[in-house]
């Protein structure tokens, strides 16, 4: 069910439209969707599981064309890892949820380290171009890899009949908190 709700926007108090939209993702749970986007920069997205989860790690070994395809949903606080490529997508503070698919995370690697190459100089441009040309061979399903988001909200997942959901324990600490994965 979609909603659009004029509130003031939190950074220059401008009248703006929230959209609150609700969709079903098969095998994984009902989700909402917001969005709110204001002229003087201000934007949120994000996507919270309208149901409730235990903090968890999902993991996926991505190895032929159909695995791109498979459905990924992270939330604020999910962070992604794939391994191979020494690539880890933490949540910032400017971070946002969404839900793509496994080829969509690649376009976002893709996307950050091209833009990260700009300002790379000597060894560094070749490992960028390196990556760029892993992460290439990764979307044309000619190397496999890891995909893994945890997630101590419990709010992300792959939704693949191939991805495995293991809980997490989640320890408090001073700076932060502690990840342990359970089986």
């Amino acid at each position: 069910m979609r909603q659009v709700i004029p509130a003031p926007c939190p950074e220059c108090g401008e009248d703006i439209e929230y959209i609150y939209d609700t969709e079903n993702i098969p095998y994984f749970s009902d989700i909402l969707l917001i969005c709110g986007v204001c002229n003087c920069g201000f934007r949120i997205v994000d996507t919270m599981v309208l149901n409730d989860h235990e903090p968890s790690r999902w993991e996926m070994k991505v190895e032929t064309q159909n695995d791109l395809d498979a459905r990924v949903i992270r939330s604020m606080q999910g962070e992604i890892d794939i391994p191979e490529f020494g690539i880890n997508i933490h949540p910032g503070p400017a971070c946002f949820g969404f839900v793509s698919n496994i080829e969509g995370i690649l376009e976002r690697a893709e996307d950050a380290v091209k833009r990260a190459s700009i300002s790379c100089e000597g060894d560094e441009i070749a490992q960028a171009k390196k990556l760029l040309e892993e992460i290439d061979k990764a979307r044309r399903s000619e190397i496999p890899f890891t995909v893994i988001i945890t997630d101590p909200s419990g709010n992300s997942g792959i939704v693949s009949s191939k991805a495995k959901k293991t809980k997490l324990e989640i320890e408090p600490e001073a700076d932060g908190y502690s990840v342990k994965t359970l089986v």
